[in-house]
């Protein structure tokens, strides 16, 4: 049987819980990003802005997971990425693009119903580097 190991967000408000799943997961020399929202994981409060604003935190976010798993940015193999409105895409991208310096990984993007008015939600799998 694979070994899991759950990658969680170095600093989240005391008593914040989750729903029944691991935010990161390395197995088998990957790591598996669940879906990301604009919540502060300090504060407990999901950040609503504008679709720049909100994917730039979902971002930080993934960050925060690679970083905990030993990776970056370059890492990554593949993302999903949900919008509440997919005339939101440019603008997301933008934001997007700018993560990935060297060569972009496979991408799915699809409109979708998101909770609580979130405009963004992203998904990652990334290449956990071979110390």
């Amino acid at each position: 049987m694979a070994t899991k190991t759950p990658i969680h967000h170095p600093v989240v408000k005391e008593g914040l819980v989750t729903p029944a799943y691991s935010p990161g997961l390395v197995c088998d020399g990957w790591l598996f990003v669940s879906g990301q929202t604009p919540l502060d994981y300090l504060t407990g409060e999901v950040m609503l802005g504008t679709i720049e604003e909100e994917t730039n935190r979902v971002m930080q976010n993934i960050q925060e997971l690679l970083e905990g798993a030993g990776c970056t940015w370059d890492d990554v193999v593949k993302t999903t990425a949900h919008l509440a409105n997919i005339n939101d895409f440019e603008a997301y991208n933008a934001v997007y693009a700018t993560y990935f310096p060297g060569v972009l990984p496979a991408r799915t993007t699809v409109q979708s119903g998101l909770a609580k008015g979130i405009k963004v939600e992203i998904d990652v799998i990334a290449r956990v580097p071979q110390s």
